[in-house]
């Protein structure tokens, strides 16, 4: 049998108090991506790439478009 991970130790160690507290959603913890999520990423990981963080001087950030005309994912 293969080692049990923390994850699903936790889990089933906080069982009861999680049918106590609240509903709990009950999935396979390591399963593969499907399809549909990893188009999904490519489009979130190809939509953050567009921006660019800029630090000011008393050290907050805002984001601003890396090229103000590209306007092809906004």
């Amino acid at each position: 049998m293969a080692k049990e991970s923390f994850t699903r130790k936790f889990m089933r160690a906080t069982g009861k108090f999680r049918v106590i507290f609240g509903p709990a959603h009950s999935s396979s913890l390591d399963h593969e991506m499907t399809e549909a999520n990893r188009k999904l990423l490519a489009q979130r990981q190809a939509e953050t790439q567009q921006w660019e963080t800029l630090h000011r001087p008393d050290g907050s950030t805002y984001v601003v478009p890396r090229n103000p005309e590209d306007k092809s994912l906004r």
